[in-house]
């Protein structure tokens, strides 16, 4: 054993020296190739990985995140001199840069829960910092990738924040999506960033989740949309990148949006097929059609194997079947997760091996287990091969993204970047977008400013503004409370109640929650009550906060949820304002479907905003004062309760037979969402009655409005394959488009439906269009469909 230890300890310095020998004629020779960048790209990473040492190749796969005081001052700035002690072969990147972790004193010591983070200038400043380090100090001159979180704005102080991913799925807006994210990668890239982990292509089927608001819903057509329009925002169409654009990083591999018991983690009872059929497209699809060269595993587990160990999934799929080239970024400690929350392993080196075997090239947001690469190359259980194989998949980001040409932020122009006027404008209508009409049978909306004397406004979150998890502190946020009383300057008056308290605070940081005495909120409700009393119109603004569903990332950091309805005292508040008999519009802000059967029954108009973002305030009062009209369609299932989980529209034929004493259907469907006028949509037009199992089918529908004011429209189109050789859905999602039509317009929208949209998973788990018959059904929603028929020969 000893001898054989020599030998691996006598090979690895001889593979390093040799390196660092060869390294110094073609200094001398000039410019090495891989500075070249005429060069092509597999030749500068060829010649690059040539020059490299084992312990260079190895810190190309590390982060540094927790352990951020090694490489900076005190008081958070980077230092090249401590980067230089602690990193000596150069490091591979440096999670978020933009917060301050690691301050050991001043004001931002511990970078706790409520720290206020670096301003844009700021942030240039340490990245170009922290990469001139990179380029100038260490031996090869490698720059740094630099990650930050980006799910609905880049997640950084003063940036702009547009409403949370699943309201931006209620847009059903691709090209609005592209706009929002093209935003968010031009601020960080202002600032130096380069890669953000976004988006999330997680199919969601659990609201329990507390992440389900991450996602853009339950189906995995619409979710890979949304998710392809983001990419493009984030990366533009081709490589290398723009200036003006960062990686993205396709989140989370796979599994992650139906966890058992629906908590943050839990292993996913998914078979083969439905991964294949549901929660594989998204990312099969970015992979294959968008350029993507990063990708993160999910916590889960999947038939026994942690995603961040599983083999099949991140090297015989993603890579074999799907031919991805880029990196695979582990989940932040998921790594050492396999030992000390999976218990699979005993040993960080043992999940390092694992991870590497299955394919996980970088480990996030620190080397806890990767620090160990050298000895476990050297004692022989990982090979110098799968070293060398991981770092040309990090370098050919760096390449791609032009950082050995120029890593560096230009900090006078960072601060011009960010939160710009057209920015926010664009938050503005993401915002108006993002909104679902839910109810509006009475015709109360939109509101007439000059038949109101006072609108009563209620709720905390009317004047305090929850805009979801992953989220920083933008420049201005503004209320609803502050929409209204701007609506009603000169025209009416708004009365304000605080009406009723969630928590205590709404953090999405801190650790614990605590629920408000519901003795305070009786008080406010009662207060509440006389405001309304006096008020010809009542707005509720009612729903969630960042603390009451969010990643549940530790057992004492939870955020799932068993039960489905509003929490606290919010419904002892609505039934008190509904026995009033006012006028009474509801409003949510939330982060996850909420089972709202009250407010379905007796408000007089209901609103499902999500989280809206920085201009809540402004949207809502165009949306209710009919500047706006509301278009968004509900990207998720709305369940009357838990016990009806799970509860998606894709589903088989032998499902929801029927409860004693309960209700199968949904509260709301999928694709659900009204509007101030009506449409009309046809039945569908078919290019022909027959085709062949290679041919296209067009199909043609026609939309008018119907009504007196200027709307919007989502045509849904909707495929079942009626016979198969395996059960398939009731109904499958293939195509969309929101159209705005004036009042008495018309138009007709086409779509083509490729071999590919009629493909299955057959007994044999081979992707095959079988011959047969095919439903081909329109309309606004999953429910209210139109339909005809076709034949495969």
């Amino acid at each position: 054993m000893t001898t054989s230890l020599t030998r691996r300890h006598v090979g690895a310095s001889l593979i390093a020296i040799s390196a660092a020998l060869a390294a110094r004629p073609a200094q001398s020779q000039g410019r090495p190739l891989y500075k070249d960048p005429k060069a092509p790209t597999d030749a500068r990473i060829d010649d690059l990985i040539g020059r490299m040492t084992l312990e260079e190749k190895c810190a190309q796969l590390v982060g540094i995140w927790l352990k951020k005081e090694t490489i900076q001052t005190a008081d958070a700035e980077f230092s090249p001199q401590k980067a230089s002690a602690a990193f000596p072969h150069g490091l591979g990147q440096i999670s978020r840069p933009s917060d301050r972790r690691g301050a050991t004193e001043g004001p931002h010591a511990g970078a706790a829960p409520g720290t206020v983070n670096r301003t844009p200038v700021e942030t240039a400043r340490y990245i170009n910092a922290a990469q001139r380090w990179a380029m100038t100090q260490t031996r090869l001159g490698i720059p740094m990738l630099m990650h930050d979180e980006a799910l609905h704005g880049y997640v950084a102080r003063e940036s702009t924040m547009f409403p949370q991913a699943i309201g931006l799925a209620s847009t059903w807006d691709p090209e609005l999506v592209e706009k929002v994210f093209s935003v968010a990668a031009r601020e960080m890239r202002a600032r130096g960033s380069n890669i953000a982990l976004a988006p999330v292509v997680d199919v969601a089927r659990d609201p329990r989740w507390g992440r389900i608001e991450e996602t853009y819903g339950e189906d995995p057509h619409l979710v890979a949309e949304m998710g392809l329009a983001a990419i493009r925002g984030f990366q533009g169409r081709t490589l290398p990148l723009a200036r003006d654009k960062v990686f993205v990083t396709l989140k989370h591999m796979t599994g992650h949006g139906q966890p058992e018991s629906g908590t943050n983690i839990g292993p996913a009872q998914i078979s083969e097929r439905i991964l294949r059929e549901n929660f594989f497209p998204p990312f099969e699809r970015a992979v294959k059609e968008a350029n993507v060269l990063s990708v993160m595993p999910s916590y889960n587990e999947i038939d026994g194997v942690p995603s961040h160990a599983n083999r099949w999934l991140l090297t015989d799929v993603l890579r074999g079947e799907w031919g991805f080239e880029g990196a695979t970024l582990s989940d932040y400690f998921a790594v050492r997760e396999m030992v000390t929350r999976h218990r699979m392993f005993e040993t960080g080196d043992d999940a390092a091996v694992a991870a590497m075997n299955a394919g996980v090239d970088v480990e996030l947001p620190d080397g806890d287990c990767y620090n160990a690469l050298q000895a476990l190359v050297r004692a022989g259980r990982i090979s110098q091969d799968q070293i060398d194989t991981a770092v040309r998949r990090v370098l050919r980001l760096k390449f791609e993204g032009g950082l050995f040409e120029n890593p560096y932020a230009d900090v006078r122009s960072a601060d011009r970047l960010t939160a710009t006027p057209e920015a926010v404008a664009l938050a503005r209508e993401a915002a108006r977008k993002t909104m679902v009409l839910l109810k509006n049978d009475k015709g109360l909306l939109p509101l007439d400013a000059g038949r109101i004397g006072r609108l009563a406004v209620l709720g905390t979150h009317a004047r305090d503004t929850p805009i979801g998890g992953y989220s920083e502190i933008p420049r201005k946020v503004v209320s609803v409370l502050e929409g209204m009383q701007a609506e009603a300057r000169g025209r009416f008056q708004v009365d304000y109640a605080e009406a009723v308290r969630i928590t205590e605070s709404r953090v999405w940081a801190a650790d614990e929650v605590k629920l408000v005495d519901p003795a305070v909120n009786a008080r406010l409700i009662a207060e509440a009550v006389e405001v309304a009393r006096r008020a010809d119109v009542v707005l509720m603004v009612l729903g969630d906060n960042e603390q009451t569903s969010r990643e549940a990332w530790a057992d004492n950091h939870l955020g799932d949820r068993s039960e489905l309805g509003l929490i606290g005292q919010q419904e002892d508040l609505a039934r008190a304002i509904f026995a009033l008999g006012k006028p009474t519009v509801v409003l949510l802000l939330n982060g996850r479907p909420l089972a709202v059967n009250l407010l379905a029954e007796k408000a007089d108009a209901l609103i499902e905003g999500w989280y809206l973002g920085q201009e809540t305030g402004h949207a809502v009062a165009d949306v209710l004062f009919g500047r706006a009209n509301p278009g968004g369609k509900l990207p998720v299932t709305i369940a009357r309760d838990a016990g009806q989980l799970p509860m998606f529209y894709n589903r088989k034929p032998t499902s929801r037979r029927g409860y004693l004493f309960g209700d199968t259907s949904p509260l709301y469907p999928f694709g659900f969402g009204l509007s101030y006028t009506t449409f009309e949509i046809s039945a569908p037009r078919l290019s022909r009655a027959s085709l062949g199992v290679a041919d296209t089918l067009r199909v043609e529908v026609d939309v008018a409005n119907t009504g007196a004011r200027e709307g919007d429209e989502v045509v849904q189109l909707y495929l079942r394959d009626e016979a198969a050789s395996v059960t398939r859905p009731l109904l499958e999602l293939k195509r969309f488009r929101r159209v705005t039509l004036a009042p008495g317009a018309r138009t007709t929208v086409a779509f083509d439906l490729t071999p590919d949209d009629l493909a299955i998973w057959n007994i044999d788990m081979k992707r095959v269009v079988e011959p047969g018959k095919f439903t081909v059904s329109v309309g606004p929603n999953s429910v209210d469909l139109k339909s005809a028929q076709f034949a495969v020969a």
